[in-house]
Order: structure tokens, then C-alpha cells, then sequence
């Protein structure tokens, strides 16, 4: 029971965990397009992500994070691990977020995504964040971007302050070919509780210590290859790098790609990175999810779309009734989302 946690005849599993997902980009759907088209990974943040994290405010940042978590528990997703950037909103983000998923009852990890890319001041405003949200007793880790935005120094302080609050530190890590070098530039710095995002470009025996967490869709979105995550000795765990939280839809990509890849590819392996989750956010073990289909059986649900959550409890209460929210009005959360969306494009052509 313990591989699974998973009867495989019933439609009752635990809460899905979303290893890693930026709930600001659930507002990103139907956004600007960027002033011209990105020729490769590099332009993609510039012109894309790298906007949008300058132009949300806190306003923008608590309908995000609404929406995002609102569609998270309508497919059976309980947990999240957030990792958070805006530059122009930083201080309280955190808090944000947090509060956010409270009121629509996910349970949320919070972080901000430590980078040098606003100089100086910039790392240090958000190295501050991350501090003050843990010295607060809420559920994180310090975030950092990605090595190849950040200096040692800034590396280094972020590691060291994982350290002082016994959490992990979550990075994406050679997502592309820009930050090959990650694995020789934080060599020295991971633990086991890091979270290393990505890992595309990471060579096989890299030597960083932490869970890999694999994106396929993204991956797959931003054209920087595939990460082949069988191939590492570290435990490996699904998330979607901000493409929603349908953790079930995640699997299906994964085991698809993987198979692409080794036509001996087992959906069970592609399952086991899906329920790594659980170790990551234990607490979601003890969330209860009722499906629309049974068994909830690897090799069923590699090959069947569209199920969805019926009843969810966190914590013992009642958060998802005939596959309706009951904590907050999802015809209200959408709407206040799009009026939200609609102001952060107008922002966004300014950016």
C-alpha cells in the first residue's frame, strides 16, 4: 500500500501534489503577445515570463493565486510547492499567496525566487521575503531562480539561509542551455531537501543533492529538450512550472514522453514520480480525493483524459462537494480573475 497509497479498485486516492508551480502565471492565459517572437529559451523569459513577473502587483498576485488554487482542488490537487517572482510586489507576496490558498483550502509552500536580474537591491529585497515569510512559521523554502541569474554570493546567502530555518532551497536548475553550468555552481551548496527544477541539461552523474522535479509539458512548451528523468539517481517528482496543477494530465505527458523516448517504459515509473510528491508535502498523505473514474490504476489513467475530482477533504474539512469549491464561489473567483487578468495586460503594455 505504502508505493501507491492508492487502492487500485477504488476511486479514492490521497491529495495530489504539485511539486512546483508558479501561481502567478494563471493569469498569463490570453496575455499580450510579446513584441516580437521569441527565437529561443533565452528571448522566451525576456519577452514572456520575465514581463509578466514585473507587471503583478499584489492585486493581481491574490487572484493568481485564487484561480490557480481553485483549479488545483477540481483535480484532486491538495498540495502545491509555489515558487513566486514580482519584482515590482515583493515584500508581503508571500503572505499573499499563502492566504489565498487558505481561503480556497489547498495547502500551499510558499517561496520567492531570489535573482540578481534587478540588481543587487533586488536579491536582497527578496532574500528578505523569503526570511520573513519563514521567521512567520508558514509552510517554505527560500527560492532562487536559477543559478545562471544569480551571483555566488547570492547563492551562497540564499543556501545559508535555508540552513538557518532547516528548509530546502528551490531552483530551477539547467533548464536550458543558458544554465548548463548550474550543476559546477551549486556543487557545493545543495542538500537532500533541495528541490532542483528542471535539470534538462544537467549531465547524468551531476552530483547535486535534492529531488529533481520534472516538467514534461513545460519542457515540451519552451523547446529545451527532454530531461530523461530515469536517468538520475535522485528521486524525481512531477510538477508543471505554472501549466495549472492537473497532476493526472502531468502523468499522462510524462509516461507519453517517456515512452517516446523507451518504448520499455513503464507507467508505473511515471507514477512513482507522481506520488514522490507525497514525500515532499507528506501532509496531502492524509487528504482525501473521490474521483469521477476506477480503478485509480497507473496503466488506466495513462490512457484516460478528463478525470477529475468529485469530493475532496484537507484537514478534515469538506473543500470540494459534486466537484463544487464549497469554501469560496468559483463563478466569482473566475470572474474577479478575468477583471484581475484584464488589468495586468493593460500593465503589461507598458512593460
Amino acid at each position: 500500500m505504502e508505493a501507491s497509497l492508492v487502492d487500485s479498485m477504488s476511486a479514492i486516492t490521497p491529495g495530489l501534489v504539485c511539486a512546483h508551480h508558479h501561481l502567478y502565471s494563471a493569469l498569463a492565459r490570453g496575455m499580450p503577445a510579446p513584441p516580437r517572437t521569441p527565437g529561443g529559451f533565452a528571448e522566451v523569459l525576456e519577452l514572456i515570463w520575465w514581463r509578466l513577473d514585473r507587471a503583478l502587483d499584489l492585486d493581481t498576485i491574490e487572484w493568481s493565486a485564487k484561480l490557480g488554487a481553485l483549479e488545483a482542488l477540481e483535480c484532486g490537487c491538495t498540495a502545491i510547492i509555489d515558487h513566486h517572482e514580482s519584482p515590482n510586489a515583493i515584500e508581503g507576496s508571500l503572505d499573499v499567496i499563502a492566504d489565498a490558498c487558505a481561503e480556497v483550502g489547498v495547502r500551499v509552500s510558499c517561496c520567492y525566487g531570489v535573482t540578481d536580474r534587478h540588481g543587487a537591491e533586488g536579491a536582497r529585497r527578496g532574500l528578505a521575503e523569503n526570511e520573513r515569510f519563514l521567521r512567520s512559521a508558514r509552510k517554505g523554502m527560500v527560492g532562487v531562480h536559477a543559478a545562471f541569474t544569480c551571483t555566488d554570493e547570492t547563492l551562497e546567502a540564499a543556501a545559508s539561509l535555508a540552513v538557518d530555518f532547516g528548509v530546502g532551497v528551490h531552483v530551477h536548475v539547467a533548464e536550458g542551455a543558458l544554465d548548463a553550468a548550474a550543476a559546477e555552481r551549486l556543487m557545493a551548496l545543495t542538500s537532500p531537501d533541495w528541490l532542483l527544477v528542471h535539470g534538462v541539461h544537467l549531465p547524468d552523474d551531476h552530483g547535486l543533492l535534492g529531488t529533481v522535479v520534472h516538467n514534461p509539458r513545460s519542457n515540451m512548451n519552451n523547446a529545451v529538450g527532454y530531461a530523461n528523468p530515469s536517468r538520475f539517481a535522485n528521486p524525481i517528482a512531477l510538477g508543471t512550472d505554472g501549466i495549472g496543477a492537473d497532476m493526472l494530465e502531468e502523468f499522462r505527458v510524462a509516461y507519453a514522453r517517456h515512452r517516446e523516448c523507451d518504448v520499455t517504459a513503464s507507467a508505473e515509473t511515471a507514477w512513482s514520480w507522481l506520488i514522490q510528491g507525497w514525500e515532499l508535502f507528506p501532509e496531502a498523505r492524509t487528504d482525501v480525493v473521490r474521483w469521477s473514474y476506477q480503478p485509480m490504476d497507473p496503466w488506466r489513467l495513462a490512457y484516460t483524459p478528463a478525470v477529475r475530482a468529485t469530493d475532496v477533504v484537507v484537514d478534515g474539512v469538506e473543500v470540494l462537494t459534486g466537484g463544487v469549491a464549497t469554501r469560496v464561489d468559483p463563478v466569482e473567483v473566475r470572474a474577479k480573475a478575468a477583471e484581475a487578468a484584464a488589468r495586468l495586460f493593460k500593465k503589461l503594455e507598458d512593460v
